[in-house]
């Protein structure tokens, strides 16, 4: 597979303190709004509109693909598995599930504009995002019933679908309209804060959702809900120290970030649609460590930037 080159102006507002904190809120308002839940059959359209504007503003070459792209991919596969593991461990099935949700989550659609503010290599971390979403949503099929305990043709063939329809139909339409009319490309750059409020709105309808069954699940220990976010903090902070190790010293804040920030509204998804609104709190929970992991990142870099500009003024 070639790499990609990553078409300048993203399809997200500027990541920090503000971006965080507009997630955090449609959290806590979807926890607050639990008959949101009514309109949960619009995260697959929310989740494809996202994809397909990011597959709009990528373009394949064969130029940037390192090495350290095919460790990724399989720590990726491992982190899901791993996390799956540690899950039955601590909490058993839902706890698991829930980690592996969290663990098998390709690369965020975000991930290169926190390396361009970051002032990284942002075209490694676009090769990582097409890369391992593209591969992990060719594997899935065949992964997600072996972890469900539901290894069926008729599972096998239902995933096959929905995985098709979310990742690989927006990416095939994408590359179309690029193909066609090649100015396409500019469309996700005017519609960045649109794009934004689709990511802010599906975190709402997933946390209602979640909030939903909650409420409704009188019977959920909260021992299991503190399990999952602690198994997840586990998989988030894995991810990120297992990156820096792969990318060595070439590409370690590239790799860090193409491993632990995750495309979570993917898995959410297949969370929703083949585990339980339970088990999707595994990658909801990963969208509040990687996001708090990222604001710090991002208030380091800014200190430092301040403090150069102090001793060379």
């Amino acid at each position: 597979m070639g790499a990609v080159g990553f078409v300048h102006g993203s399809s997200f507002v500027k990541p920090g303190i503000l971006r965080t904190l507009a997630l955090l809120s449609a959290m806590v308002a979807g926890a607050f709004v639990p008959q949101a839940q009514a309109a949960a059959w619009a995260i697959r359209w929310l989740v494809i509109g996202m994809l397909f504007a990011v597959f709009l503003q990528t373009q394949l070459s064969r130029s940037m693909l390192h090495r350290s792209h095919g460790v990724l991919l399989v720590a990726n596969l491992v982190m899901g598995m791993v996390g799956w593991g540690l899950g039955w461990f601590i909490g058993g099935r839902n706890v698991a599930l829930a980690a592996f949700f969290a663990g098998i989550t390709p690369t965020a659609t975000a991930a290169p504009v926190v390396m361009d503010f970051l002032r990284g290599r942002v075209s490694y971390v676009v090769a990582a995002f097409v890369l391992t979403n593209l591969v992990i949503a060719a594997v899935m099929p065949g992964l997600l019933p072996y972890v469900l305990g539901q290894a069926t043709p008729h599972v096998f063939g239902h995933v096959v679908g929905s995985v098709g329809l979310v990742v690989f139909a927006p990416a095939a339409v994408a590359w179309l309209l690029r193909t066609v009319h090649p100015r396409a490309v500019e469309w996700p750059g005017r519609l960045r804060n649109v794009t934004f409020g689709a990511w802010v709105l599906a975190l709402f309808l997933i946390t209602a959702n979640a909030s939903d069954f909650l409420r409704r699940q009188t019977t959920v220990p909260f021992a299991e809900l503190v399990a999952i976010g602690a198994v997840t903090l586990l998989v988030c902070a894995a991810n990120f120290a297992l990156g820096r190790m792969i990318g060595g010293r070439e590409f370690p804040r590239e790799a860090s970030q193409s491993l632990g920030q995750k495309n979570t509204t993917l898995t959410i998804y297949l969370a929703l649609a083949y585990a339980s609104p339970l088990v999707a709190l595994g990658p909801t929970f990963y969208v509040l460590w990687h996001n708090l992991w990222n604001s710090w990142q991002l208030h380091q870099h800014r200190h430092v930037d301040v403090k150069s500009s102090h001793l060379t003024a």
